[in-house]
């Protein structure tokens, strides 16, 4: 586990970019550090910040009962965050925040190893599969990367904004059950 303290107090004492100003706590992430699925998002929200843990607003909330209702329980997989600190007013992270961040979200995915990562949002998207993604046109849509599948989908608090979307969300996190029984099968 030493290299999970380091990574930890690396991201709880980082100063590389201005969102550090503004935090009461850095948001790592959390949850199983072998887990074969890896959740991403954007950054943490005021809860979140409050907290230092990652998705335990109302779109945690929303989240953890989308992997309950596909069989996993919240500490069942890892998730964590394309910038570690909260954008002020949860703003989108700009290009030099998310670029500050990336190496630590970098480090997780390669000590976690999960064989699976859903992409919860087009910043988390952006930032992993590229500058061409639309959550609109492309979510549900696996991609292999380095040996790891990936998708984007709807990031929950859309969801909470536009009702509309959590059937095209449901779609895709059916998908992922699919995906993760493929995956342990072999």
């Amino acid at each position: 586990m030493g290299a999970w303290m380091e990574l930890f107090e690396r991201v709880n004492g980082c100063t590389a970019c201005g969102l550090c100003k503004g935090r009461t706590h850095a948001v790592p992430g959390e949850g199983d550090p072998k887990a074969a699925l890896m959740l991403i998002g954007e950054g943490p929200g005021a809860e979140e910040d409050r907290l230092g843990r990652p998705f335990v607003g109302a779109s945690g909330q929303l989240l953890t009962g989308m992997l309950e209702a596909i069989g996993l329980a919240r500490g069942q997989v890892y998730i964590a965050n394309v910038v570690k600190c909260r954008p002020p007013a949860n703003r989108t992270p700009t290009p030099d925040e998310a670029a500050a961040c990336l190496p630590y979200l970098r480090r997780q995915v390669a000590l976690i190893r999960p064989k699976a990562i859903v992409l919860l949002g087009a910043t988390a998207a952006r930032y992993t599969l590229g500058d061409q993604v639309r959550i609109g046109r492309d979510h549900g849509q696996w991609q292999k990367r380095a040996g790891v599948w990936m998708m984007p989908t709807y990031h929950p608090s859309a969801l909470l904004r536009d009702p509309g979307l959590k059937a095209l969300a449901w779609q895709d996190f059916q998908s992922l059950q699919a995906k993760l029984q493929e995956i342990e099968d072999g």
